[in-house]
């Protein structure tokens, strides 16, 4: 009969090597966390880039502006009070944030616009497309936009270009080659809308130059109640929707979606605005066409202003606008490609005041016929005529009617159709970034950085300059002077490709009344 079986020597040698090294495991990888997370050795821990610490805030956070911002506020209207800053912060940003982006980050993207807007439109609007990967900015700026109060906070942010309209500017663009060519012709000398459409025209064409001398990839336009929404791409990110264009493309058209305001109360439409109507282009025909009364609610099209979108052109030579809202070239007809996801966010008669505004900044008459030489579009027309002549409370009855969308049974019925969408990505970026306190640290950094002397001369300088510029020649009389080559190139019969019609800020499709009662 066996005996027990005795284990081996070797066998209790292993269980205390298994117990040992058991021991040692922990002790292993505790150490190597230890060494990943050591600041020293050269070793750069990628997530301490995101710590808000004192050394490093952004421009204008240290304690001595900050200190008088709460302040300051009573003194000046438009300043750090308009932007709320909370003590903590809740949107993450890299360490000395300043959007200063470097030279190997690519496709390289530029916006150009023409404003009169205030620091509370003007800064969210340009900081959130900072985010989305936009590094400079061509700010063409006139009123409240060219006050000292604005346009020194502007010029002190890196990427940003500030250009006045002062008498030498109008003297500059009055050489421009469009006013001999037809393509722009037919909004030449009229008023308001009209005189806008070729403002923006001619500041475009000098956008391009500054953009290729600055080494740009891609240029936009775009007014500062709009954002781009760069969906479809592999992250939320303009620069890698741009980057995933194929090379032979030279144009990327946006199209636009509409905002959907629900209260007639709103102030910050950027941050208050989640529920937009989608374009015709991302839409089915049956869809659109299907839903269409319902959409329109009585106003003369589906959207109040434009539905054709906005584009951003590839930089390379012979570019030249083709009105604001395309880009075209003087030797070829462009490659374009509609993106079938992505879209600018159009926040258009989204504050009641809004209404006034526009009325304030044209001069025409509030008659049917009037308008139609001041106004492109029905919706523009008629709500010029009522802010016109209306009191306050019919105006605010007809805004309710017309642009407020109260009726939540088919706000929900459209939604559902697809023809409003929720869009929360804008909303949520800015807030962030008006949380974080940037916008009131510029402000402050740029008040900082000017001495009381300096302060008071760009004043001067600013006041000389709109004097200056307060004899000028309006762009309905720029070009007048000058001796037209159109008849010349007519009567030669030339054929010039790129005399291709301006395009004008277009309505979207209209519903063929005799064919649906037909069906």
């Amino acid at each position: 009969m066996a005996g027990p079986r005795q284990q081996p020597p070797s066998s209790a040698s292993a269980v205390a090597k298994l117990l040992l090294l058991l021991t040692l495991l922990p002790l292993s990888l505790a150490l190597f966390a230890f060494l990943l997370q050591w600041r020293g050795g050269g070793i750069d821990d990628p997530i301490s880039r995101w710590s808000p610490d004192e050394s490093h805030k952004f421009p204008g956070m240290d304690s001595s502006p900050l200190a008088t911002v709460g302040h300051s506020s009573s003194h000046s209207p438009d300043c750090t009070s308009l932007f709320g800053h909370s003590s903590t912060t809740s949107f993450p940003y890299f360490k000395d944030w300043k959007f200063n982006f470097q030279a190997d980050l690519k496709p390289k993207i530029c916006v150009t616009t023409s404003t009169s807007a205030g620091l509370e439109q003007i800064l969210p609007w340009m900081f959130y497309h900072k985010v989305i990967g936009v590094s400079t900015f061509f700010l063409f700026v006139e009123g409240k936009a060219a006050s000292p109060q604005v346009s020194k906070v502007l010029e002190s942010i890196a990427g940003v270009k500030v250009i006045y309209r002062t008498k030498e500017l109008e003297d500059q663009q009055a050489k421009s080659r469009i006013w001999n060519e037809t393509w722009l012709s037919s909004f030449f000398y009229k008023p308001c809308n009209y005189e806008l459409f070729v403002k923006q025209s001619l500041n475009m064409e000098m956008a391009i130059v500054m953009a290729r001398d600055a080494g740009m990839d891609w240029i936009l336009h775009l007014d500062t109640d709009e954002l781009i929404h760069p969906a479809g791409a592999r992250e939320y990110s303009l620069r890698q929707l741009l980057l995933d264009v194929p090379k032979n493309v030279d144009m990327v058209v946006f199209p636009n979606y509409e905002s959907s305001i629900e209260r007639d109360d709103v102030k910050e439409p950027f941050t208050e605005v989640s529920m937009f109507k989608k374009n015709y282009d991302h839409l089915t025909k049956d869809t659109y066409f299907g839903m269409y009364k319902e959409s329109t609610r009585g106003n003369p099209n589906y959207f109040l202003t434009y539905g054709n979108g906005k584009s951003a052109a590839r930089i390379q030579d012979h570019l030249r606008p083709n009105g604001a809202h395309r880009w075209h070239n003087y030797m070829k007809t462009p490659n374009e490609i509609k993106l079938e996801e992505a879209a600018v966010l159009h926040y258009t008669y989204s504050k009641f005041s809004d209404l006034t505004s526009r009325r304030d900044r044209c001069g025409c008459k509030p008659t049917k016929d009037d308008v139609k030489r001041c106004f492109m579009l029905e919706f523009d027309r008629a709500a010029f005529i009522i802010a016109s002549t209306a009191t306050e409370e019919e105006m605010l009855n007809w805004y309710r009617e017309h642009v407020v969308w109260t009726d939540r049974a088919l706000n929900l019925k459209l939604l559902r159709k697809g023809i409003l969408t929720r869009i929360y990505a804008p909303m949520t970026i800015i807030q962030g970034l008006r949380e974080s306190g940037i916008f009131g640290s510029i402000i402050a950094s740029a008040q900082g950085s000017l001495s009381k002397d300096n302060f008071l001369a760009s004043i001067e300088s600013s006041n000389s300059s709109r004097a200056s510029s307060s004899i000028k020649l309006d762009s309905r009389k720029i070009g007048r002077d000058r001796v037209s080559k159109t008849a010349v190139r007519k009567a030669l019969d030339i054929d010039i490709s790129s005399d291709e019609s301006a395009v004008p800020p277009l309505s979207p499709p209209l519903i063929d009344e005799d064919a649906q009662n037909e069906e």
